[in-house]
């Protein structure tokens, strides 16, 4: 756990409030992938039933249950008489993950049209967001950020299936990203590089963007390869 044992659990404690009255499996799952989404949880990270558990308050079965469906999503693995741990992937994970990053998000751009002013307001807060973090040199908060202007990609499209469906493939893919010896060397390149996407967009050159967008992701595919390789 990247923030250290004390901290997840606190954390985890406050998100205890987001199950309401009805703990079901399906909110502990949405909130334990949220946080790998922003990076709390490192891949091979051994996740504890007992500290997880008492922090959202929820029982074992429940947990449980929330683990068997995040390993479905392949952000989980269980091993036999050891417990339940955060996936490392391999390079044919990476290769695949973008193969269905460039069928979703390149699609997105050519068919968004002239985007509406909340879709445009969520990409511009995530270029801005990224750009708080790497000023003060958060490079993970730079990731998450990253991982949000591609979800409002696609959020341009106005499909809440292919909203849940992005969401689940960029919790998968933040774990690659939690593998680059040098965040900051990883992260930083696209910084522009999403603020070049965003004024294509803004300016309504939706060809130009997904042409950008496209080189981008040959890229950073390519990066990830070579590191998990």
């Amino acid at each position: 756990m990247t923030d250290g044992a004390a901290g997840v659990t606190e954390r985890l404690a406050e998100d205890r409030a987001l199950l309401g009255r009805t703990s079901t499996a399906e909110r502990v799952a949405a909130i334990l992938r949220e946080r790998i989404t922003e990076g709390m949880f490192s891949p091979g990270t051994r996740l504890s039933e007992e500290s997880i558990g008492a922090a959202l308050g929820v029982s074992r079965n429940t947990l449980r249950e929330a683990f068997r469906l995040l390993s479905h999503e392949r952000l989980l693995v269980h091993e036999l008489n050891r417990g339940v741990f955060v996936r490392r992937l391999t390079a044919e994970d990476v290769v695949d993950l973008y193969r269905v990053r460039r069928l979703i998000e390149c699609s997105a751009i050519r068919r968004s049209g002239r985007p509406s002013a909340e879709a445009l307001a969520d990409l511009r807060e995530a270029v801005a967001a990224a750009g708080r973090a790497a000023a003060e040199e958060r490079w993970e908060d730079v990731g998450t950020a990253n991982i949000r202007f591609h979800q409002a990609i696609v959020h341009l499209t106005g499909s809440p299936r292919l909203d849940e469906t992005m969401r689940r493939l960029l919790a998968e893919l933040r774990l690659s990203f939690l593998e680059m010896a040098n965040p900051r060397a990883f992260h930083e390149p696209y910084l522009w590089r999403n603020r070049d996407i965003l004024q294509l967009i803004e300016t309504g050159d939706t060809e130009g963007a997904e042409r950008a967008l496209s080189d981008y992701l040959t890229d950073a595919e390519h990066q990830l390869v070579t590191a998990h390789t």
